[in-house]
């Protein structure tokens, strides 16, 4: 195996050696040809790199002054008062801004540390690694960067934190112009890319809903993985770029990975494109193998600085690299040309898969786990293999996040031409990959250079697996709404690539058989016109509208919510346990400081069954039954929502209460139709009523128009 290894090291470095001798040769006989010197082509492509990467840092610092703008607008942050600020972070927003400002009100960075990672005064009866349970990395680097800048005189804590995932958004824009003008060769593409990405910006992004959110922070490094990762496939790369890439995605994988607990996911379907690309010996097996080696790392270093995640070692990404390893230890080690290697080749894809099933097996049985065993009863649920009447699993299953998409959806991708345009890339590019495996399969090798004339996109490694890696989203995105936002940014990509490249072009027309006029000359005329005419028409549609809407002057107030965060910071005694809904837990734990009961955490058993219980506030069990269940989690104060109550959702059976009355047995069928029976009123109703024995258990101290507040007795009087 040694010697395999050392065979393999010595061929990489004789191909780079290789590749920086010929690159110069081959541009120096073009040039010859042309009649350019050397000295010209050096300020050519200057020109061309200095305006590109000029262009792509503009369009992303224009996008993050873009979403600056629009925030301002939407929600008259400037002037707000910063009760009014906090209450625009809704559900798990609030809490993640929550540590954020702990970590800044700490005597010093250690000890705000050492305070979140021993937390027992966020929720009651509880004390949480909440660095580890909720991924708070990427507050902690905001909060040492805020101090360590001297930002305190500058610029308030709000404004900086937000300021930072505004930053990175336009970081995302930037590395999606990159991987678009690496794979085409013009910046046109990414500029193209980025009027798509942001047109379609309802699409693409959840930065309007959800700003702390995590994959606002993790998807820029992704997308920056993506670029890096395009540049390292490339063919004929000299050694310099190919370094750099190659540090450029190690650096990128690892702080993916920091940053968002569900990063691995996302990871194992690209190891899955990259395994496709190089089970079809489409790309060079040597460099897929080096990135699989970054997974097996980031995981490594990630289970470590993540307080041992337990995740990270049963996930599918650790399982597939370490199948993937060892088939190719297998094959290094066999001799070539005798039965069993070809064999072996044959029957490579299946041995990938069962050996990665068994892993995972084995390590479930093997490593004590509980992270995310709710998404594999989730997926049973959601593709009809189980049927369930618990209250978190229908909960989820009715999130328009995760519903199939809608006709809406696919109606305003192609309403900004961005879909019709991707099928026509996607389709060209599927034919011209298949073209190239039946010739692989047929024993005629790659070409070492593909050029224009050949019309043979389908050969380009960096192409092929994009179009693997959208065609693996799609799918994902078809199943679940959600995954629209993983999706989307790189169909804005491929589509703008494909529209400006020759290649792809020349691919189309040699597939015609074009003989009237010169196919290569219409590539190129192609490749700038089609992309200009589609961004004359873009400009002339969405861009008024664009500015409409920054001009325009949004009103987000909440006036009830303000005066019960108030209430509560002047009356509430400050050892008081609050419960109420999840949502709104988290918003008082950011505006008050107050201690919880529940949170809006989806990743921990014993949280998502304190939201089950907690819920029963709306439902249709006796005053005792949600007394006894409150005093168990040593709650204080109960806040009732008018808006859950009495909710009228859009969808009969998907609302809070329903889907409570079904999981306690209280729905009734008769004659096709359903309806909710108990001996016992609604709760949230009957409390209101003020008569024997809630006014026994409970005492009303406040309310407005959207909220009610009890008081949970201590001493029970069974006065009528």
């Amino acid at each position: 195996m040694s010697s395999g290894a050392a065979d393999l090291r010595q061929r990489k470095k004789q191909n780079c050696t290789e590749s920086d001798k010929m690159a110069p040769e081959e541009r120096n006989k073009e040039n010859s040809k042309l009649g350019r010197s050397p000295k010209y082509l050096l300020i050519q492509r200057f020109a061309k790199l200095f305006f590109g990467c000029l262009a792509a840092v503009t369009s992303g610092m224009m996008y993050a002054v873009y979403l600056s703008t629009y925030h301002e607008r939407k929600f008259w942050f400037s002037s707000r008062q910063e009760l009014e600020r906090e209450i625009t972070f809704q559900g798990d927003s609030a809490i993640y801004y929550s540590f954020y400002k702990e970590l800044l009100k700490a005597p010093s960075f250690e000890r705000g540390v050492y305070e979140l990672t021993h937390n027992n005064k966020t929720i009651s009866l509880k004390t949480i690694n909440a660095v580890q349970q909720m991924t708070l990395y990427p507050e902690l680097i905001a909060s040492v960067l805020y101090q360590a800048s001297g930002s305190e005189e500058v610029i308030e804590p709000v404004y900086f934190y937000i300021g930072i995932v505004f930053g990175l958004q336009g970081i995302y824009v930037t590395a999606l112009f990159v991987t678009s003008w690496v794979m085409s060769g013009t910046w046109l593409a990414g500029m193209l890319t980025v009027a798509w990405f942001i047109i379609n910006r309802t699409d693409t992004t959840r930065i309007d809903y959800s700003i702390p959110s995590r994959e606002n922070w993790a998807l820029p490094y992704f997308a920056c993985q993506v670029a890096a990762l395009t540049g390292y496939l490339k063919k004929n790369l000299n050694c310099s770029a190919e370094k750099f890439c190659y540090l450029l995605v190690s650096a990128s994988t690892y702080t993916f990975m920091m940053m968002w607990e569900y990063s691995h996911y996302l990871l194992f379907v690209q190891a899955v494109s990259l395994f496709l690309l190089d089970s079809f010996a489409l790309a060079q097996t040597e460099k897929v193998h080096e990135v699989y080696k970054i997974y097996l790392f980031s995981l490594f270093l990630g289970y470590l600085l993540q307080f041992e995640n337990s995740a990270l070692l049963v996930s599918p990404l650790l399982s597939l690299v370490a199948a993937l390893m060892l088939s190719k230890c297998l094959q290094m080690n066999m001799k070539k040309d005798t039965f069993m290697s070809r064999l072996l080749k044959i029957m490579y894809i299946y041995l990938v898969l069962t050996i990665t099933v068994t892993l995972n097996f084995l390590l479930k049985m093997f490593v004590p786990h509980k992270e995310n065993e709710h998404l594999l009863k989730f997926i049973e649920v959601k593709l009809g293999l189980n049927t369930t009447k618990n209250f978190t699993m229908n909960w989820l299953l009715c999130q328009e996040s995760l519903q199939a998409p809608s006709q809406d959806f696919f109606l305003r991708l192609t309403q900004s031409s961005l879909l019709p345009f991707y099928i026509l890339v996607l389709i060209i590019c599927l034919f011209s990959v298949t073209q190239v495996v039946f010739r692989r399969i047929c024993g005629e090798p790659l070409k070492e250079t593909v050029k224009l004339e050949d019309g043979r996109i389908g050969e380009r490694p960096e192409i092929v697996y994009h179009v693997i890696h959208t065609m693996l989203l799609g799918c994902l995105a078809m199943c679940l709404e959600g995954m629209k936002y993983l999706w989307t940014p790189y169909v804005c990509m491929l589509a703008a690539f494909g529209v400006c490249s020759p290649e792809l072009w020349m691919t189309l027309f040699k597939w015609l058989r074009l003989k009237a006029v010169h196919p290569i000359l219409l590539a190129l005329i192609l490749s700038m016109a089609v992309p200009t005419i589609i961004g004359f028409s873009l400009w002339k549609e969405f861009f008024p509208r664009i500015m409409t809407e920054l001009s325009e002057l949004q009103e987000f107030y909440d006036p009830d919510t303000v005066e019960l965060m108030t209430w509560i910071k002047r009356q509430a005694p400050v050892a008081a346990v609050f419960a109420g809904s999840p949502q709104l837990m988290g918003v008082i734990k950011l505006c008050t400081g107050w201690m919880v009961s529940s949170l809006p955490l989806y990743n921990d058993d014993d949280l998502l069954k304190r939201n089950e219980n907690i819920y029963q506030i709306y439902s249709k069990r006796s005053a005792e039954d949600i007394y006894k269940i409150l005093t168990s989690y040593k709650a204080n104060f109960l806040v009732i929502e008018d808006s859950i109550c009495n909710e009228v959702g859009p969808v009969r059976g998907c609302r809070v209460k329903d889907l409570l009355d079904i999981a306690n047995g209280h729905v009734v069928c008769e004659e096709g139709d359903s309806y909710a029976y108990s001996k016992y009123g609604r709760f949230c109703h009957e409390i209101k009523m003020n008569y024997s024995p809630y006014v026994n258990y409970f005492t009303r101290v406040y309310w407005n128009r959207s909220y009610f507040v009890y008081r949970i007795n201590t001493v029970i009087s069974f006065q009528s």
